[in-house]
């Protein structure tokens, strides 16, 4: 089939679990003369909700590619969403001091590895003004020394996300806890990345009370924030093997380095729609 002006969208499609859903969905796309060219679906068992995400191209406005599917959404009393598909995300960072997980977030976005564009790093400390100025990003420091200052800070961060239309909010190893508030502001559009010892290892230095505990696996969370401290839906994980020769130094830059690749992931899954949430839990089309 010859396509005077090809487009290409990426769509995701939920409901209630039924028959005919695929049928339905796939039917208005081959009324526009639609070709789907990936597709994964998922029935959950647990909750009963069809999740369903494609990549199509097709020759038509993507606002009648959107309006045909809504109404096949309103039937199956449904949500769908469409985009563009490899269109840049515009993220904001909001990181303290460690460098490794905003690093590899610019630079996987500079080669052009992850979808995302970052209109600017906000911190509550200066560390990451060189790394911010190396990748040509801009970068604000303001300091949280207490309440009044917090919400100063939380403020700000709404006002960068009205003012550049930002999408996703990405907390790279932000050290300090969201207000309830803006969590539920951001719900479904904040990430966070810590280790994977919690509930175990809190507080201070958990590689060394790991280390001291003999743990035998070092790993990385990528979720999403939720007024419920570090509990919110798992987006991604990854762990490696440890042995009792790792010192606690070598410990710890083992885990920088697995959070750094989580969290991008993570990142990396959100902007290609490729997360669909099922209650508390996360459908991952990868």
């Amino acid at each position: 089939m010859a396509y005077a002006c090809l487009v290409r969208s990426v769509v995701t499609f939920t409901c209630p679990d039924g028959p005919g859903i695929v049928h339905s969905v796939t039917g208005a796309v081959v009324l526009l003369d639609g070709n789907i060219l990936e597709s994964q679906q998922y029935s959950s068992p647990d909750t009963g909700r069809f999740f369903m995400r494609f990549e199509v191209e097709h020759d038509t406005a993507r606002d009648s590619l959107h309006t045909a599917l809504k109404d096949v959404a309103r039937r199956y009393h449904g949500e769908v969403t469409t985009d563009e598909a490899g269109r840049l995300v515009r993220t904001m960072i909001l990181g303290s001091k460690a460098p490794h997980c905003v690093s590899a977030l610019l630079s996987h976005a500079r080669v052009g590895s992850l979808p995302i564009t970052v209109p600017l790093v906000l911190a509550n400390h200066d560390d990451l003004a060189p790394l911010a100025q190396f990748y040509g990003v801009p970068f604000e420091s303001r300091p949280i020394d207490g309440d009044d200052a917090k919400a100063a800070f939380e403020q700000r961060v709404r006002e960068v996300i009205s003012q550049q239309d930002i999408e996703l909010v990405v907390l790279a190893r932000y050290m300090r806890i969201v207000s309830p508030e803006l969590c539920d502001e951001l719900a479904g559009r904040l990430i966070n990345i810590h280790h994977s010892f919690l509930p175990g290892f809190k507080g201070a230095d958990p590689y060394a009370q790991a280390h001291a505990r003999g743990v035998k696996l070092i790993g990385a969370t990528a979720h999403f924030v939720t007024a419920d401290l570090d509990e919110g839906p798992i987006i991604a994980q990854r762990v490696t093997p440890v042995t009792h020769a790792r010192s606690v130094q070598q410990m710890r830059e083992i885990g920088r380095d697995i959070e750094a690749v989580t969290l991008t992931s993570a990142v990396k899954l959100w902007a290609e729609h490729r997360i669909l949430l099922d209650g508390v839990r996360t459908v991952i089309f990868d």
